[in-house]
């Protein structure tokens, strides 16, 4: 006897085939993933033996016993803080200035953007001999103005700061997303405001601003998601500024200068394949997603100041 289906049950069915290419990603990607983090977090492996269960000691080794996480940590959360915010006031700037250019658009517009397309391991190792306190040319010009540079990557108290600098040298990215959008304003609302005698203060702030708000929104978000997860331009940039040589069988302990450079993807990192201590990473691991799900619910929050409240 053939097996027949109501239609709610027939929409139901359509319905998930068309969801399966999402769930399966989902599933394979997010979920399985995640839950076997959660499950390692709990047990001892070295991924030789298999997985033995000790409860808490991971999370009591990691926020009490582990000395590199509290700088690691730090050092993260001022990336996230200073660089986004950086990247996105200097993204809209240029954007607003490329939109104003008469002439040269197309120039200026692919001359900042180049940059972004440079690999990062590449862009990294110009930048440290770029910013050499001893043979760089950056250095070299300041002190021709009677100013004397930084050790820049070799100073604890500049290295972060270098690092910015490195992320605004390739704002590319967001200068292109921002013109996007200010383009995308429409422009018998600035004639509006210029016709209620509005200065250029007034109509970015009561024009452009709201309808630029999603854009920076995403703007912030993304790029708290991604310094979260910031890993290859201050492990290679603190390899290289070290001066140590870098050949097969070397181990270097990331974080130079005295652990200015260490963040919390480099600590784990070194925890699950230099140390083979899978249990403290998964940990690690676990407190990167838990903060990048607390910042990105605090800023997509209503009222939060990049999104408006709805009446």
């Amino acid at each position: 006897m053939a097996l027949t289906l109501s239609n709610p049950a027939r929409r139901r069915l359509r319905t998930l085939g068309f969801l399966s290419p999402w769930l399966i990603g989902f599933s394979a990607f997010f979920a399985y993933p995640l839950l076997a983090t959660v499950y390692f977090s709990f047990m001892h492996y070295n991924q030789i033996k298999a997985p033995t269960f000790v409860g808490l000691r991971n999370w009591v080794y990691v926020f009490r016993d582990m000395p590199l996480f509290g700088p690691a940590l730090w050092n993260t959360l001022w990336l996230v803080v200073v660089m986004v915010a950086l990247r996105v006031v200097f993204g809209l700037s240029l954007g607003l200035l490329v939109t104003k250019i008469k002439s040269g658009v197309g120039f200026f517009r692919t001359a900042f953007y180049l940059p972004y397309l440079a690999p990062p391991v590449a862009a990294t190792v110009a930048f440290v001999f770029l910013l050499n306190p001893g043979s760089g040319p950056v250095n070299g010009i300041l002190a021709k103005v009677g100013i004397d540079g930084p050790n820049w990557f070799n100073d604890p108290t500049w290295a972060k700061p270098s690092l910015v600098v490195l992320s605004l040298w390739g704002i590319g990215d967001l200068m292109v997303i921002f013109m996007a959008a200010l383009l995308d304003v429409p422009k018998e609302q600035y004639e509006a405001a210029e016709l209620d005698g509005a200065g250029p203060f007034a109509k970015f702030r009561y024009v452009t601003w709201p309808s630029i708000t999603p854009i920076v929104m995403f703007a912030v978000v993304t790029g708290v998601v991604q310094t979260m997860q910031y890993y290859t331009q201050a492990l290679v940039a603190g390899k290289i500024a070290s001066g140590v040589s870098i050949g097969p069988g070397t181990v270097i302990q990331p974080g130079y200068p005295d652990h200015s450079t260490l963040t919390v993807p480099q600590l784990v990192y070194s925890m699950g394949f230099q140390n083979f201590n899978t249990g403290a990473a998964c940990v690690l691991s676990l407190v990167l997603f838990a903060i990048a799900m607390a910042v990105t619910t605090l800023l997509m929050r209503k009222r939060s100041g990049l999104l408006a409240a709805e009446d």
